[in-house]
């Protein structure tokens, strides 16, 4: 499967947001050593999986081919166990002009950090997609935000890129 998505900083928290359907997400980057695992092992709310994700062409984050394999939850528990990289989330499923936007809300030492995630059907509705007025910036191509990348990391291990956007912590 192919994946086209654009990745935004918020801005602030769109309206409404408190009473979307919501989820946890535990997010396990393998292997532990790299410097951006491509594995991902996942709870996202009931739901549990094992996904590898990798650019269709260097370069654009923007595409991605994405093989999912569903797992059970002992599956999960299972495979958790792995020394890998972690990262949990608060993810929210907010419509903005027809389209779904997740909007994750990051915690543990990650907390104050919004990522705003669009996904389109094809390359020309994400090329004429308009930044919404809750987004600050579009950070697709920014690899220090990328899942492999963050997790297992601080907001203080981030925070110097995201002062370049002149970027706030934001807080449910």
């Amino acid at each position: 499967m192919i994946e086209i998505e654009r990745t935004f900083l918020a801005k602030k928290l769109p309206e409404g947001l408190k009473d979307c359907e919501h989820k946890e997400i535990i997010d396990i980057y393998i292997p532990k050593e790299a410097r951006h695992p491509g594995l991902r092992i996942r709870k996202n709310g009931d739901n549990y999986e094992m996904t590898k994700k990798r650019p269709v062409k260097d370069g654009d984050a923007s595409k991605q081919e994405e093989q999912t394999i569903i797992l059970s939850e002992e599956e999960f528990i299972s495979l958790s166990k792995i020394d890998g990289k972690r990262v949990s989330k608060i993810r929210y499923d907010y419509e903005h002009k027809g389209l779904k936007a997740e909007i994750d809300v990051f915690q543990e030492d990650l907390k104050g950090l919004v990522v705003v995630d669009f996904e389109f059907n094809t390359e020309e509705e994400k090329e004429n997609f308009e930044m919404p007025d809750f987004c600050l910036v579009d950070i697709t191509q920014e690899q220090f935000i990328a899942g492999g990348m963050i997790c297992g990391k601080s907001y203080e291990d981030i925070e110097e890129n995201l002062k370049r956007y002149n970027y706030e912590k934001i807080f449910l």
